[in-house]
């Protein structure tokens, strides 16, 4: 029997609640498919600070690293919002576990399940069927580029200070993660930047045109201005299949495509590296504001142990069932946050009630 080593890391607001779901979820599939998963859990984010005065622990740190993957459900809140020294904010932690693991690809699917198409902000002909992945760059870029901090500026007054930064060698990488992502969908890559007023953006644009032509001319390649692309999204998303980006632009935009597929609280994500475990976690934040009432909804978190499954774990038969259970589910019961009219409304257990009976 085979055993692999998953480490959960529930965080801080609804992370608990969801958690508790993803393990009902492995529960089935070790039994469904005769593996066995050695969890341990760890603290991160606002609990762990809270425990350990620091927002990820070396130990911690390290039981992540040797760990076949990591599920992490959300980190951060109020309770400690401008309360804590910066580098010790929640999501301190998540930024330093993305970096020491060098999970560089950041997966995010933007998929619009058919029953929520009606769900989306925008018509349903414009997001059914809708089927986007958006490959982020995830350990480079403005958010860890030097020099950075705010200084005080010696006339008076101060000035806040970040680097947009990137190699060649980090954008090549990231680069062929799309392209090998595309070669496996529809062989269609967009390529988002802002090489007309940034120097990082017209590098991207160059490495990236490069690697194109010299190893994935069998994809097709179309290179898009990060403001287009946001307008784009909105204005006809299916035209897009693997879309690529740095790690700021891709914050945005897949946030932005998040809200087209019906709820933010649907997407799942998957951090990759080069052999070390990969990092799973769902989109959504903490959701403070209902942590502790059971109403949050925990297919992404769900939807993330799937991609662990796939990616990680080399079992695609698994994600798939815990895909369609998920897809099952919604045509029978929603959580608040998708709730519509025909449709039991049940809290986070009952979701995972229904995905588990779907599952069978």
């Amino acid at each position: 029997m085979t055993t692999y080593n998953i480490m959960l890391l529930p965080g801080d607001g609804i992370g608990p609640e969801i958690t508790a779901e993803v393990r009902r979820v492995m529960a089935w599939v070790e039994k469904a498919h005769g593996v066995t998963f050695d969890v341990s859990e760890g603290l991160i984010g606002g609990a762990a600070y809270d425990a350990e005065g620091t927002p990820l622990s070396d130990e911690t740190l390290d039981r992540a690293k040797a760990a076949d993957a990591i599920l992490l459900a959300c980190v951060g809140g109020p309770k400690w919002d401008g309360k804590t020294a910066y580098d010790k904010r929640p999501e301190a932690g998540l930024l330093r576990l993305r970096k020491e693991l060098d999970v560089f690809a950041n997966l995010r699917p933007a998929l619009c399940f058919d029953a929520l198409a009606d769900a989306s902000s925008l018509k349903r002909e414009f997001v059914a069927g809708l089927d986007i992945l958006f490959v982020r760059e995830l350990s480079g870029g403005v958010y860890f580029g030097e020099p950075r901090g705010i200084e005080d500026l010696p006339g008076g007054g101060r000035v806040g200070i970040n680097t947009q930064r990137y190699t060649d060698a980090e954008i090549i990488r990231i680069a062929r993660v799309a392209f090998e992502m595309a070669r496996k969908r529809r062989g269609l890559v967009h390529s988002a930047e802002k090489s007309n007023v940034m120097e990082s953006g017209l590098l991207w644009r160059e490495e990236v045109t490069k690697l194109h032509d010299a190893e994935y001319s069998d994809v097709k390649l179309e290179h898009i201005l990060a403001d287009n692309c946001a307008m784009q999204l909105v204005k006809a998303p299916k035209q897009f299949d693997v879309i690529l980006t740095d790690n700021l632009f891709g914050d945005i935009l897949s946030d932005a495509a998040a809200m087209l597929t019906g709820s933010l609280g649907m997407l799942p994500s998957a951090s990759l590296g080069d052999g070390g475990p990969g990092l799973y976690e769902p989109v959504h934040g903490s959701a403070p504001d209902i942590a502790g009432k059971g109403i949050a909804n925990p297919l992404a978190a769900i939807l993330s142990f799937a991609m662990a499954l796939r990616y990680s774990l080399d079992m695609g038969d698994a994600a798939d069932q815990v895909e369609a259970a998920v897809s099952q589910a919604l045509n029978e019961v929603r959580t608040g946050d998708i709730w519509a009219e025909g449709f039991d409304r049940v809290g986070t257990t009952g979701m995972g009630d229904a995905v588990l009976k779907a599952l069978g």
